[in-house]
């Protein structure tokens, strides 16, 4: 199969500044496919040669983590006592617990949640929510994030070199690799969550 289209597309100017935008829309959107991107630019850039690979990293770790900060500053903004319904009963001994959990165990739902989409956002609103001081959250967003930006970009890097001579087929390894990685690692999380 040609990959002249495949190698135009990587060698655009677009590609990185795009992929930095998809990052920060997966904070709140997660059905934007930054993993995916992240992981395909890898796969492409060791087999077509382009995009640069040392930029896709602190692209897609800077586009995470102000994309993680924007979560946390609008679950600053709304908190998580803004209306009557928070205050009473279950829900207010649940937003309890989880401000505790957040408090305790900030690094550990940081980074866990970085890899699960919704768990992402969620733990980011409540990380600003309640009050988990931008000192604390800043280090600990930035390390996930980039974390996660060299992990998708090991994974994509590593079938494109191993599947050189068929960049099309590269990328589209690479994508299934990453997703069944990550089911795995959302399976363990769950699993370890649950106490089984």
């Amino acid at each position: 199969m040609d990959a002249t289209w495949l190698t135009e597309l990587a060698e655009s100017p677009l590609v990185l500044p795009l992929l930095w935008l998809l990052t920060v829309a997966d904070a709140f959107l997660v059905v934007v496919p930054s993993e995916t991107a992240v992981v395909a630019l890898a796969a492409a850039s060791t087999s077509v040669g382009a995009p640069t690979l040392w930029l896709l990293v602190p692209t897609a770790a800077v586009g995470a983590l102000c994309g993680d900060l924007a979560c946390y500053a609008l679950g600053r903004r709304v908190g998580l006592d803004r209306w009557e319904w928070q205050r009473r009963g279950r829900v207010a001994a649940a937003i309890t617990r989880v401000r505790v959990a957040v408090d305790r165990r900030a690094a550990v739902l940081i980074f866990t949640a970085r890899y699960i989409p919704f768990a992402r956002i969620a733990v980011n609103l409540v990380a600003g929510a309640s009050g988990l001081p931008l000192r604390r959250y800043v280090p600990l967003a930035a390390s996930a994030g980039l974390a996660w930006a060299v992990y998708n970009t090991v994974v994509g890097a590593t079938t494109g070199v191993v599947l050189a001579e068929h960049p099309v087929a590269a990328v589209a390894v690479s994508v299934v690799v990453a997703m069944t990685l990550g089911l795995a690692i959302d399976w363990a999380v769950r699993r370890a969550g649950s106490g089984r």
